[in-house]
């Protein structure tokens, strides 16, 4: 249909007016950036700042001495073909560890070679990696592993000149405030620095052979996958502690992490580079699953773990210690102990039994009280080493 003339009209004007606002747009751009042009711009002058503070000054004087001691650790699994040749290495795992000695002694937790291990049982060579600050990359041997408290060791072959251990510190010192440092490498971002507190200790938490690691130091310092085997250091740049675990459902930090405390790991680390396992102690007792133990102690109205058997030529029969026989019905048939302290700790469940002896070392003399009928005794009994297979 043809337009009307005030249609042409209306077209028209649009058309006239657009032009000019597309004109005066290209106008004012130019405009400005002749403006620009003709302009001084000079940096802005930085404000100047008094003395990095005390605390400051320590952090980063600490982080400078002690992040050579801290490495990345990365197992392989090296893939062999029919006829044995080695065709390609795949990486099995991934996590930080530190140098604990100059003779090339690296500690870690068992959870980063753990990996590494399982592929090995499949058949396949493992070897692992260990990257220093530098960037210079060792191959390593496992010396250890001591799965009860997630710790390893491996051995890279360095001059004692080109390695630097971690100062040693003490945990049964700590106090709940103390500031912290965590060097490692979360997420593969090696020499990571990471600071907090000490949220709480005393902590419990299972390990992967689920039996309890005692005494965990809690702490808010970021810790992320990847930091797993690090050092926990304190504010004198000793370390007091490995980082193990996060409490997290995402995986990633959410200001509670939990460290191996370095008293245990002093007491592992030795054996495990002596003999390449752990010694560990044991009774000569068994005592009852947490179902019966919870219906017998209800039953008798006492909170403690029942001896359900003891070995005769074990150091428990040596300190006549019995246990509680139940019939098929679970009423007791014959009276025996119930295990309510060990060397002044309470036991209530059998966690709190396993973790009390792990404390201690073969050979090591400690205390039982025991309650059998309403009346309570102690007695002492000499530890002895048991077979990896074997518990308490």
């Amino acid at each position: 249909m043809p337009m009307s003339n005030s249609n042409w009209r209306a077209i028209l004007l649009l058309g006239v007016l657009t032009t000019g606002v597309v004109i005066g747009h290209w106008m004012a751009g130019s405009f400005s950036i002749s403006q620009r042009a003709n302009a001084t711009i000079e940096p802005r002058v930085a404000t100047t700042r008094d003395a990095l503070n005390v605390e400051e000054q320590q952090r980063i004087s600490l982080y400078k001495s002690l992040s050579p001691s801290v490495v990345f650790i990365s197992t392989l699994a090296a893939r062999s073909d029919i006829f044995g040749n080695i065709v390609d290495e795949v990486p099995a795992g991934t996590g930080s560890g530190f140098v604990w000695d100059k003779e090339g002694h690296i500690v870690t937790n068992y959870h980063v070679v753990l990996p590494g291990l399982r592929r090995g049982a499949n058949g396949i060579e493992v070897s692992a990696r260990v990257t220093l600050s530098d960037q210079s990359t060792f191959d390593a041997t496992l010396v250890g592993t001591a799965p009860n408290q997630d710790l390893a060791v491996l051995k890279i072959n360095l001059p004692a000149t080109s390695l630097s251990a971690v100062p040693l510190g003490t945990s049964n010192d700590l106090q709940v405030g103390q500031s912290v440092m965590a060097i490692g490498n979360p997420f593969g971002l090696d020499q990571t620095l990471t600071t907090g507190v000490i949220s709480a200790l005393g902590r419990r938490i299972m390990s992967l052979a689920e039996l309890p690691i005692e005494d965990v130091i809690q702490t808010d310092a970021a810790i992320n996958p990847g930091n797993s085997g690090g050092p926990l250091l304190d504010s004198a740049g000793r370390l007091i502690g490995v980082n193990t675990a996060i409490a997290s459902r995402a995986n990633q930090s959410a200001g509670i992490s939990f460290a191996v405390p370095v008293d245990t790991v002093n007491r592992i680390v030795p054996q495990l580079i002596a003999k390449g396992e752990v010694r560990r102690p044991i009774t000569g007792i068994s005592i009852a699953n947490e179902r019966l133990n919870a219906m017998i102690t209800g039953q008798l109205g006492v909170q403690g773990v029942i001896i359900r058997s003891v070995d005769p030529r074990g150091p428990a029969a040596s300190a006549q210690m019995f246990p509680i026989v139940v019939d098929d019905r679970f009423r007791i048939t014959d009276s025996g102990d119930i295990i309510i302290e060990v060397d002044g700790r309470k036991i209530v469940t059998n966690n709190d039994f396993h973790g009390a002896i792990l404390r201690y070392d073969p050979d090591t003399t400690i205390k039982f009280k025991l309650w059998r009928n309403g009346k309570t005794r102690e007695v002492e009994i000499k530890l002895q080493a048991a077979p990896s297979s074997s518990r308490n």
